[in-house]
């Protein structure tokens, strides 16, 4: 049992989730609400990161289920290994930081991450996609200057350094140090006057510019899968041209469900089919008709499981082989509650035999009726007593 829940239902997760599942979530809300696709959405992306911070970490969830939020505090742990919610964000994808692409000598923009809704027949099928995003690249007017020459200035408010250090107190006799880009000159140490700004970029060096890229699907691919485009991202002078990667996410289908290579779906099939045998037919996703056949004499339980061979999901690295097709059968009886008494000796002969059961003087014959859960329910909360059934506490109901 935990202690609290905030972290779990920021991430939209049960208590019990398990790594995968966290994994999947913050993806899915991270690209939602990063801040270049919601900039009014910087605190929900804060808390995000933060919840995932600490439940990605097994020693850090294990803390925060006994102890909660505070317990993380309190332990030393609320700032983990991380200096801002961005460099969660670019671990998690493999993107460039500012403090990453310091540690690698500066040389690579950060990676722009945009997640693609995707259906279950577009990577069955295979296909391609056109996507449209927007990027910065080096101003041609200044040539990346972002004014006149000479007219870079050291930034007087992070004097150069590029970044801001704030102290909070955590707890008694415990603060923390929060390094954060400098809001002035955006991390850069420099900025310049605004009277020597290019006019085309106003001093940015960069600007926005349109960029349509065709995402190729190849067959088999799955959920959450990367297709990177290499030097596709935002451009910024001295570096590097980042990465475009794509995040494939996979919508749910109506009748498939995706397991690793394989496919798997429910079947209903009436009690007649279930006994005596069956032929249904089956739509595959590249629009091929499978016609299945239960073997004679053969009884299908409910619940029970069957497969096709290769007529799954196609193997990525080998669309021309499939995983298996599932299928689990779901066995609906008659609407109708009573059989013929003249057939239910014929019937009786063809099942398997049941139990004898011995009857005695000292059984006690009962007589079996229908049950409605409603009527019970309100029954067993009081709605109604008789003058023996009273509750306790010395109420009781008066009946006329």
């Amino acid at each position: 049992m935990v202690k609290e829940t905030g972290y779990y239902d920021t991430l939209g997760v049960k208590p019990d989730a398990t790594p995968d599942e966290i994994k999947k979530a913050y993806r899915k809300l991270a690209l939602k609400y990063h801040p270049d696709k919601n900039p009014n959405e910087g605190e929900k992306f804060k808390l995000i990161s933060q919840a995932y911070e600490v439940l990605s970490d097994p020693k850090k969830r294990d803390l925060y289920d006994q102890g909660g939020e505070q317990a993380i505090k309190e332990g030393g742990l609320s700032g983990g290994n991380f200096s801002s919610p961005m460099d969660i964000f670019d671990v998690f994808f493999g993107g460039g930081g500012r403090m990453n692409r310091e540690k690698r000598g500066n040389l690579k923009c950060k990676n722009v991450v945009h997640q693609l809704s995707i259906s279950l027949e577009e990577l069955y099928n295979g296909g391609s996609r056109k996507l449209a995003l927007q990027k910065n690249v080096i101003c041609d007017k200044c040539e990346g200057r972002g004014g006149k020459k000479g007219a870079v200035e050291k930034c007087s408010t992070c004097k150069g350094r590029g970044v801001q250090i704030h102290v909070q107190q955590i707890g008694p006799g415990m603060v923390q140090q929060i390094q954060t880009m400098c809001s002035e000159c955006r991390g850069e140490g420099e900025r310049i006057n605004p009277k020597d700004r290019c006019k085309q970029c106003n001093g940015n060096k960069v600007v926005r510019e349109k960029k349509i890229l065709e995402v190729h699907l190849k067959k088999g691919m799955k959920d959450g899968q990367k297709i990177v485009f290499h030097g596709e991202g935002d451009q910024e002078p001295g570096l590097e041209a980042g990465d475009v990667v794509i995040v494939l996410d996979q919508r749910d289908h109506d009748l498939y469900q995706r397991q690793d290579d394989n496919l798997i779906m429910k079947m209903e099939i009436t009690l007649v089919e279930a006994l005596c045998g069956f032929k249904r037919t089956i739509e595959t996703m590249d629009g091929r008709t499978l016609l299945i056949t239960s073997l004679p004499g053969e009884v299908v339980k409910d619940g029970h499981l069957k497969c096709i061979q290769n007529e799954g999901m196609p193997l990525q690295r080998d669309p021309f082989e499939r995983g298996l097709l599932i299928i689990q059968f779901s066995v609906t009886f008659p609407e109708n509650h009573w059989l013929p008494t003249d057939k239910l000796r014929l019937l009786e002969a063809l099942l398997p035999p049941r139990e004898d059961i011995m009857v005695t003087d000292d059984m006690e014959a009962v007589e079996l009726v229908e049950f409605d859960p409603r009527e019970h329910n309100r029954q067993y909360r009081g709605e109604a007593y008789c003058e023996d059934e009273r509750p306790r506490g010395g109420v009781q109901c008066q009946t006329s």
